[in-house]
C-alpha cells in the first residue's frame, strides 16, 4: 500500500460516541493516517481531564489513507452524571495540532467550541429506529434526531439518554447503482485493500470491480452450474414476493472493501465532495433506473454534516438485522447449509460481519472482541494471505457474543437474534427460532432480579398476527424465505421459552420492549392473561429510518388484522400468544389505524419506574405521531 493520501480530509467519518458509562468514553472513528492525539474532557468549560490517547486507542489499517480506531478511555474517577460533558480531540495533522473544531467546523451546534454529551444512567428517555436504506425515497429519519439535539441544548432533562439502532444500519444486499459507484470511489480514494475472491467467476476485487457484470447483475458472477443455483436464488434472486417486496439483490456487496466503504458513506459528508456519479458507469439498460436512484442518493448525501453531527453528541448503540449482513440470513436451517457450505457466499456472508464488527459491533462492547482480530485483519489486507483471511472469517462466524447489555436503570439488554438460532428439527426449510434454548436460557438469568429491563429485539416479539399468520401458511407450503418467515412465534420452542420466560415470577415486572425490522411502526401493551400479578410488558416497534412498507397492502393487512383478530376472535386462541392479552394503541390522530406506515424516529419516555409515560414517532418529514393508552380491544 501507498502513503496515505494527504488530499483527503484528515477525518474520514465519526467521530461517533459509542459506549458511554461512569467508567468509560468509547468513540469510533476513521482517518486517512495514523491517529496521534490527545483527548480532553470538560464540564461546563472547567477542564476534566487531559490525556495522550495512545494507550485507549486501539486501530485497524483498512487501507493506504484509511485507519478505523476505538478509542476506549477509561477515567481514574467516575464521569459526573445529568450535567454538559463536552470533549476534543487534539490531533496532529502534518505537523500541525488542530482540534475538531478545525477539522469539522459543521461538527458544532451553534456557539459550541467543541461537542458534548449528557452522561444518564438512569434512562429518562431514548431514541431508536432501524432500517435506513440510502436510496429509498423519504427523508433521513436520523435528521430529527439532530433536531432534538439542537433543541435540547439548553435543556438538559430534555435530553435522550442514548439513540439505539436496532438493526439494518446498510442494506449490503440492496444497494443502489449510484451508491455502488460511490463506493468503489471511495475504495480508490481511500487504497482500501484488494481482495481475492474464491468461487466466483472472478478472481479477485479488482477484476470484480472492472466486470461487465458488476452494477446490476452481479449474479452472473455465481459459477454456472446446477450446483450453486440454489445459492444464486438466496443472494441474487431479486424475485418480487407476494407478501414482503423484496430488497434487490443485483448490486450485493461482495468484498469487505465495499462494506467498509458503504459504511463510511452513509455516516459521513467527508468524502461526498470527491465522488463523481455518472451514467456511464452502467449499461444503458439500467440508466432509466441508475437515474431515479442517484435522485435519491444525492438527497441522502447532501444532510449526512447533521447526521455526523447528531452522532458525535449523543451515545449510539447498535445491533445488526439480516440486511446488515444479506436478506434472510439464517433464516432456515437449508438456508444455512447452503450458504456456509459454498466458499463465495461464505466469503460474503464473512466479510460483511467483519465490516459488522469494526464498525458497529466493537463499539458496543470493546471488551468482548479479541485482541488478535485487528492483527489478523491487517495480515489478511495483503491478498495473497488467503489462508489468514479465511482463518479471521472463521472466528467472526464463530463469535458468540455479539449481544450486550448495560448497568443502567432500567438494564439494557441488546439481543442478538441471527447468529445462535433454533434449528427446525423436523424440516431445513422450515424457520429456525431466533434463539436457541441456550441463548434464551442465558437470556432469562441475565434478567433474574431486575425489577425493570429495556429489552432490544430486532424483530418484534410481538408482531402482526395476521401477517405471522400468513408467515405460517407459506411456511407450511415450504416457502418460507418467500415471506421472511421470521418471528418469535414462528418456531414452537424458542415461542415457548420467549413466553415462558415472561411468566417466570422472578424476571422484571416491567419489560419494555424496543423492535424495528417490519417498515411500519406500533405499539403494543400486553399483560398475561389469568394472573393476579402480571408484568407489564409493551412492545414498541419503530422502523424504518428510511424505509416502509407498501402502503396499500399494509393498509388492507391492518383492517384485516382488527376483523380476523379483534378482541373476541376465537381465532385469537389458535395462536401461541393465546395466554397473552395484547391491546393495539392508536396512533393519534388515525382511529381507523392500528399501524403507522412512514419514515421516522422512536421516542419513548421512560418514569423512575422503567414505565413508558410517552411513546411517539417523530416522523422524517416533519411532525410527530403519538400512540397515547387506550382501553379495551384485548385479543
Amino acid at each position: 500500500m501507498t502513503k496515505p493520501n494527504t488530499e483527503l480530509p484528515f477525518m474520514i467519518a465519526g467521530p461517533i460516541i459509542r459506549r458511554l458509562q461512569p467508567d468509560a468514553l468509547v468513540l469510533w472513528m476513521v482517518t486517512r493516517e495514523p491517529l496521534e492525539a490527545r483527548l480532553s474532557l470538560y464540564r461546563e468549560d472547567q477542564l476534566l481531564a487531559e490525556v495522550d490517547c495512545a494507550p485507549y486507542l486501539h486501530s485497524v489499517k483498512v487501507g493506504s489513507s484509511a485507519y478505523i480506531h476505538l478509542l476506549n478511555y477509561r477515567p481514574e474517577s467516575s464521569l459526573p452524571e445529568n450535567c454538559w460533558l463536552s470533549y476534543d480531540l487534539h490531533c496532529q495533522v502534518e505537523g500541525e495540532e488542530q482540534n475538531l473544531k478545525t477539522l469539522l467546523p459543521h461538527l458544532l451546534y451553534n456557539d459550541e467550541e467543541r461537542p458534548g454529551f449528557v452522561l444518564k444512567t438512569q434512562i429518562d428517555q431514548v431514541l431508536h429506529g432501524s432500517c435506513r436504506k440510502p436510496h429509498y425515497p423519504s427523508e433521513d429519519a436520523l435528521l430529527r434526531v439532530d433536531e432534538v439535539l439542537a433543541e435540547s441544548a439548553s435543556e438538559l432533562s430534555e435530553r435522550p439518554a442514548l439513540l439505539m439502532m436496532s438493526g439494518d444500519q446498510i442494506y449490503a444486499d440492496d444497494v443502489a447503482g449510484p451508491m455502488l459507484s460511490a463506493i468503489h470511489q471511495t475504495i480508490d480514494l481511500l487504497g482500501l485493500a484488494p481482495e481475492l475472491i474464491a468461487g466466483a467467476t472472478v478472481p479477485n476485487s479488482a477484476q470484480l470491480y472492472q466486470s461487465a457484470h458488476c452494477y446490476y447483475e452481479r449474479e452472473e458472477l455465481l459459477p454456472h452450474t446446477k450446483a450453486n443455483q440454489a445459492l444464486q436464488d438466496r443472494f441474487f434472486g431479486g424475485a418480487r414476493k407476494p407478501i414482503f417486496t423484496a430488497d434487490t439483490a443485483h448490486n450485493h456487496l461482495i468484498t469487505l472493501s465495499e462494506v467498509l466503504a458503504m459504511y463510511f458513506l452513509v455516516w459521513s459528508p467527508q468524502l461526498w465532495n470527491r465522488i463523481h456519479l455518472s451514467i456511464n458507469d452502467v449499461a444503458e439498460k439500467y440508466a432509466d433506473r441508475y437515474l431515479e436512484e442517484q435522485r435519491e442518493i444525492e438527497g441522502f448525501a447532501k444532510n449526512l454534516g447533521q447526521v455526523q453531527r447528531a452522532l458525535a453528541h449523543i451515545p449510539v448503540y447498535m445491533i445488526f438485522d439480516d440486511h446488515d449482513v444479506t436478506d434472510d440470513w439464517n433464516l432456515t436451517r437449508g438456508w444455512e447449509e447452503a450458504a456456509y457450505s459454498h466458499p463465495f457466499s461464505r466469503s460474503i456472508i464473512g466479510n460483511a460481519l467483519i465490516g459488522y464488527w469494526l464498525c458497529q459491533g466493537w463499539g458496543n462492547a470493546p471488551e468482548y472482541f479479541p485482541q488478535e482480530w485487528a492483527g489478523m485483519l491487517e495480515h489478511s489486507n495483503d491478498p495473497t494471505q488467503d489462508e489468514q483471511r479465511n482463518e479471521l472469517i472463521d472466528q467472526v462466524l464463530d463469535f458468540e457474543q455479539w449481544s450486550y447489555s448495560l448497568p443502567t436503570t432500567p438494564k439494557l439488554v441488546v439481543l442478538d437474534t441471527r447468529t445462535k438460532r433454533w434449528w427446525s428439527e423436523s424440516s431445513q426449510a422450515k424457520p429456525s427460532g431466533l434463539m436457541d434454548w441456550e441463548a434464551l436460557s442465558e437470556l432469562q438469568q441475565d434478567l433474574m432480579g431486575e425489577e425493570s429491563v429495556l429489552l432490544v429485539s430486532p424483530a418484534p416479539m410481538f408482531g402482526m398476527k395476521l401477517v405471522e399468520t400468513v408467515q405460517r401458511i407459506f411456511t407450511y407450503a415450504g416457502h418460507a424465505l418467500t415471506v421472511d418467515a421470521e418471528n418469535w412465534m414462528a418456531h414452537a420452542g424458542s415461542a415457548n421459552v420467549l413466553l415462558n420466560i415472561f411468566r417466570h415470577p422472578k424476571t422484571p415486572q416491567n419489560f419494555v420492549i424496543l423492535s424495528g425490522d417490519v417498515h411500519y411502526s406500533f405499539t403494543y401493551d400486553i399483560k398475561i392473561r389469568f394472573r393476579k400479578n402480571s408484568p407489564d410488558i409493551w412492545q414498541i416497534t419503530c422502523s424504518g429510518l428510511k424505509n416502509e412498507f407498501p402502503h396499500r397492502l399494509l393498509r388492507l393487512f391492518d383492517r384485516l388484522n382488527r376483523w380476523l383478530y379483534g378482541s373476541r376472535s376465537p381465532l385469537n386462541w389458535f395462536t401461541k400468544r393465546r395466554r397473552m392479552q395484547i391491546r393495539s394503541r392508536i396512533p393519534e390522530g388515525m382511529p381507523d389505524q392500528r399501524v403507522l406506515n412512514s419514515s421516522g424516529v422512536g421516542h419513548v419516555r421512560l418514569n423512575q419506574l422503567g414505565e413508558p409515560v410517552e411513546i411517539t414517532v417523530l416522523k422524517a418529514g416533519g411532525g410527530q405521531v403519538a400512540f397515547p393508552p387506550r382501553k379495551g380491544e384485548l385479543s
